[in-house]
């Protein structure tokens, strides 16, 4: 079509127009989001300008967004009176470890629940699902007497294994392993593979944007973890952030220098943000692909 046909067309009364006040409302609502974001970002601005300022200018009349002088010493004061490495090093491997396992045992489950056939599924489902309305405050004075009698109190087996299962891991990877078709395994089956090859090869490769999904809430979860630890991990070489860092505040280290606490706090957001920028993709995708089907 040319150029004058367009022309016409646009001039023509049945023509399709903009409405001339959308171009407003499209702007109020980028404003609104912008705003919204600038509302969440804000209190992590100031969590990271707090940690590299100065102690004399904490507290100062004028509050100073940007640290002027910009410094480092919190950082150092941070590691050195707190075993930094050792604590960081727990958290991680906690956190890697808790998620691979909670990831694979819920992939597991929800294998057994959404394809493979076998009488009172739907029954033992809702009752697994059920135990989500259950307070982990209510679980935890039982759950800590049976890791005491295992011996696993100061021990990296009971920080990692009481969370390994999941309902809702298993109920969201659930909802991803429905909805693919049944086609896939069938044809499988008459190729002589068996379930666990199936599940390997098959299922797991196809809802990757799910098990992304979960290890990224597993991660963030064992990671922000702190009642727990701060019953099972009694021992320093045990010990993850979120209780370590706690001792900032009280205790025989007791500070009141706001800078060593928030930089305590940028520490442990870090791994956190690098975790979820480096699985965004899966986890929007996953988004749009899983949870839908019933």
């Amino acid at each position: 079509m040319t150029e004058s046909q367009l022309s016409h067309a646009a001039a023509a009364p049945g023509a399709i127009r903009l409405h001339p006040t959308r171009w407003i409302v499209d702007l109020l609502y980028y404003a609104v989001l912008i705003v919204l974001a600038l509302v969440m970002l804000i209190p992590f601005a100031w969590m990271l300008s707090t940690s590299l300022k100065p102690t004399e200018y904490i507290l100062s009349v004028t509050p100073q967004f940007i640290p002027n002088p910009a410094t480092l010493d919190s950082y150092r004061t941070l590691f050195d009176l707190m075993p930094m490495q050792r604590m960081l090093g727990n958290s991680l491997f906690v956190a890697i470890a808790g998620a691979g396992g909670q990831v694979l045992v819920s992939a597991m489950a929800a294998y057994a629940f959404a394809r493979i056939e076998w009488r009172g599924r739907e029954i033992v489902f809702l009752l697994y699902l059920g135990t989500m309305m259950v307070p982990s405050q209510v679980t935890l004075i039982p759950l800590f007497i049976l890791i005491r009698q295992l011996g696993w109190v100061n021990s990296y087996q009971g920080l990692i294994l009481p969370g390994l299962f999941s309902a809702f891991g298993t109920f969201l990877l659930r909802q991803a392993f429905l909805s693919l078709p049944r086609d896939l395994e069938e044809a499988a089956f008459i190729d002589g593979a068996n379930h666990l090859t199936i599940f390997w090869r098959i299922i797991l490769p196809l809802t990757r944007p799910a098990l992304a999904t979960l290890a990224v809430l597993s991660f963030m979860q064992y990671w922000n973890a702190y009642l727990w630890p701060l019953f099972v991990a009694r021992q320093e070489i045990f010990m993850t952030l979120p209780v370590g860092l706690a001792k900032l505040q009280g205790g025989p280290r007791a500070l009141t220098q706001w800078n060593v606490v928030m930089a305590g706090a940028v520490v442990t957001v870090l791994p956190i943000l690098i975790a979820y920028l480096f699985a965004q993709k899966w986890f929007v995708r996953s988004v749009t692909l899983s949870g839908i089907k019933g």
